[in-house]
């Protein structure tokens, strides 16, 4: 299984409901928190590369 660490590095402020649901539902909910995700599933990876632009992304 491919692990990610995914931490929030912008605000959701000013941004589309869409994309602060997203980052809701990843479980990040202040900025510069992590958490960890597993990438084999197909809707995680879509959702962290619909906000990737806010997120920092490492290979644990």
């Amino acid at each position: 299984m491919k692990k990610v660490r995914i931490t929030q590095v912008r605000s959701g402020i000013g941004r589309p409901q869409d994309q602060k649901d997203t980052l809701r539902s990843l479980g990040l909910k202040k900025m510069h928190r992590s958490v960890e995700v597993d990438m084999d599933d197909p809707s995680m990876a879509g959702m962290v590369y619909k906000i990737q632009h806010l997120l920092k992304i490492e290979e644990i």
